[in-house]
C-alpha cells in the first residue's frame, strides 16, 4: 500500500507504543498479551470469526506501520558520537562518511508483511507485536558480523544518509537548541536517494566517498558472506534465526504468536536458536542469571578438546538487567554510557515502554538507535540475488536517555580467550563508574549453582523458569513495563 523504498524511509513517530490504539478492541489485540490468532479459548466464538478478526488487526498494524513522518536528526558536530565501541567527531567531511558507512552497514530488520504463516495462528505479519523479536534479531545479527566479518568490514553498497542535520549545539545537550546552524558537509548528506523496489536485484555497487575512493570492499566471498548472515534472519520457516524459528522457541515459554516478548525472554530464545543452528560449532551464547556472569560457567561452555590441545569457542554474552523501577535511575546512565564505548558492546536490546528499540550508540544526552516500528514487505532471502537494500538503513535516530525503559538486556561478544578476560575487566571497570551502591550487574568466578551447562549449551531445554528481580534497588510492586526476569 505504501510505495516508500527503505533507502528514503522516515522512522514512524508516535505510533510505536502499545497504549495508542485507535479503539480498544485493537488495544486488547496489540497491547502486553495476546494478538487474535484464531485458536483463542474460551470466547465462545468460532475459530472463523477469530480469523477474520486477526486478518483485520493484521491489515490495520500493516497499514499503520507502512505510513512515515518526517523528522530530521540533529547531530553535534562538537561532541563524539559513539557507535559500537567506535568514536566519530563530526569536524570533516571524511568523518561523517566513516560514521556514514559504519552505521549503514549495521543490519536493520523491520516489521515484515506478507510471509508465511506462522504455527499455530493465521498472522502472516509481526506489525504491533514482534518489535522485541526484531531488536533481538538486530543484536544477533551484530554479533555474527563481528564473528565472521573483518573488524573494519563495511557494506560496499552503503548509501548516503538521509534526513540528518549537523549543528554546533551547546556541550551535552539533551535536545536541539536555538543554537548556531551550519550547513551540512555536503548535499549528498541529506538528500534522500533515489526510491528503488526492494524487491528487485541488488542495489548500486559502485557506491564511493567524497573523495573518490571506494567506499568498501566488492570482494565476492565477503559479500556472499554479508548475504548469508543476512538469511540467516529471513521469514520463512526454515531460516534458524526467522520469526518463525523463534515464535516456535517462545512456545516453551509459554508465549505465542501475537504476544509481546520482553528483553530477557528474547535472550534466553536466542540462546537456544543458535544452540540448536548446524551453521555454528564454535560459536556459544551465555545468558547471565540473576544480574551475576558466571566465568565458570562460560569457560566449561567455550572449552573445547581438541587432538593435541584445546579450543576456544566464541562467545556473545546476553546480560538482562533492570536499570531502575518504572522509569530508568538516572545514576546508572554514566555506566550505560560507558558500556556502549567498549568495543566488545554489541548493543542493547531495549526501548521504550513496550516499544522496542536497538540501542547502538550515543552523543551527549541522547541513545542512537535502530527502529524496527517499519513494515516492509517480505523479502525472500532463498533467491540467490534477493536485495540487501531494506535490510540496512541510512536513518538514524535518536532519543534522550530519560526515556529509556528500564528493562533491557546488553550484549557482549569475545572471540577468544583473551578477548573474554580482556572483556571481563573492561566491563567491569565500566559498571564501577555507576553512582548507586550495587551494580548493573557483576561477573564472578565459578559457576552458578542452578544453571547447568546442559542449559546454556542448548543440550535440554528450560524447565519451569524461577522469576527474579535484578536491580536490588529497585523492588517496586508497580510495574507497568516490567519484564520479568526469565532464569534457568
Amino acid at each position: 500500500m505504501n510505495s516508500v523504498s527503505p533507502s528514503g524511509v522516515q522512522y514512524i513517530v508516535g505510533c510505536g507504543t502499545h497504549e495508542d490504539r485507535p479503539s480498544a478492541q485493537s488495544r486488547r489485540h496489540n497491547g502486553h498479551g495476546s494478538a487474535p490468532d484464531g485458536i483463542r479459548e474460551g470466547s465462545g466464538e468460532p475459530d472463523e470469526v477469530d480469523r477474520l478478526k486477526a486478518k483485520f488487526m493484521s491489515a490495520w498494524n500493516n497499514v499503520k506501520y507502512g505510513w512515515t513522518v518526517k523528522s530530521k536528526t540533529t547531530f553535534n558536530k562538537t561532541s563524539p558520537l559513539i557507535l559500537l565501541g567506535q568514536s566519530y567527531l563530526f569536524n570533516s567531511e571524511d568523518e561523517v562518511d566513516r560514521f556514514r558507512q559504519a552505521f549503514v552497514s549495521c543490519v536493520w530488520l523491520t516489521y515484515r508483511r506478507e510471509f508465511p504463516q506462522l504455527e499455530g495462528s493465521s498472522l502472516t505479519t509481526d506489525c504491533g507485536w514482534g518489535c522485541m523479536l526484531r531488536s533481538g534479531q538486530m543484536l544477533l545479527a551484530q554479533g555474527l558480523l563481528q564473528h565472521l566479518m573483518l573488524p573494519d568490514w563495511r557494506w560496499a553498497d552503503c548509501y548516503p544518509l538521509t534526513d540528518v542535520d549537523f549543528e554546533v549545539l551547546k556541550p551535552r545537550s539533551p535536545s536541539r537548541p536555538a543554537g548556531m546552524s551550519l550547513p551540512s558537509f555536503s548535499s549528498s548528506w541529506t538528500s534522500p536517494v533515489s526510491q528503488r523496489d526492494p524487491s528487485s536485484g541488488s542495489s548500486e555497487g559502485h557506491r564511493r566517498t567524497p573523495g573518490g575512493r571506494p567506499a568498501a570492499s566488492h570482494e565476492p566471498q565477503v559479500e556472499a558472506l554479508h548475504r548469508k548472515v543476512v538469511s540467516w534472519f529471513g521469514d520463512h520457516p526454515s531460516a534458524p534465526f526467522g520469526v518463525h524459528q523463534l515464535v516456535e522457541l517462545g512456545k516453551e515459554s509459554g508465549k505465542r504468536a501475537g504476544d509481546w516478548y520482553g528483553p530477557s525472554v528474547v535472550a534466553h530464545m536466542l540462546r537456544k536458536a543458535v544452540a540448536r543452528t548446524t551453521e555454528f560449532h564454535n560459536l556459544a551464547v551465555y545468558v547471565a542469571q540473576d544480574c551475576t556472569v558466571y566465568k565458570g560457567d562460560i569457560m566449561r561452555l567455550c572449552e573445547l578438546s581438541e587432538s593435541g590441545g584445546t579450543g576456544w569457542k566464541s562467545v556473545i554474552i546476553l546480560v538482562p538487567v533492570r536499570l531502575g523501577g518504572e522509569s530508568l535511575n538516572p545514576s546508572y546512565i554514566e555506566c550505560v554510557k560507558n558500556i556502549l564505548k567498549l568495543k566488545c558492546c554489541i548493543g542493547i536490546i531495549g526501548g521504550k515502554p513496550k516499544h522496542s528499540l536497538f540501542f547502538i550508540g550515543f552523543q551527549d544526552e541522547q541513545l542512537l538507535y535502530l527502529d524496527p516500528h517499519y513494515c516492509q514487505p517480505v523479502v525472500d532471502v532463498t533467491q540467490g540475488n534477493f536485495s540487501l537494500e531494506s535490510f540496512h538503513c541510512n536513518s538514524p535516530r535518536k532519543m534522550n536517555f530519560s526515556r529509556m525503559d528500564p528493562s533491557c538486556t546488553i550484549g557482549f561478544y569475545a572471540q577468544t580467550k583473551r578477548d573474554f578476560e580482556s572483556l571481563c575487566s573492561a566491563v567491569s571497570e565500566a559498571l564501577s563508574s555507576s553512582k548507586e551502591k550495587y551494580p548493573i550487574f557483576t561477573f564472578v568466578e565459578g559457576r552458578g549453582q542452578n544453571y547447568g551447562l546442559e542449559g546454556q549449551s542448548g543440550g535440554s531445554m528450560d524447565g519451569p523458569a524461577n522469576i527474579f528481580s535484578c536491580n536490588r534497588m529497585s523492588r517496586n510492586s508497580k510495574r507497568g513495563s516490567t519484564d520479568e526476569f526469565v532464569l534457568l
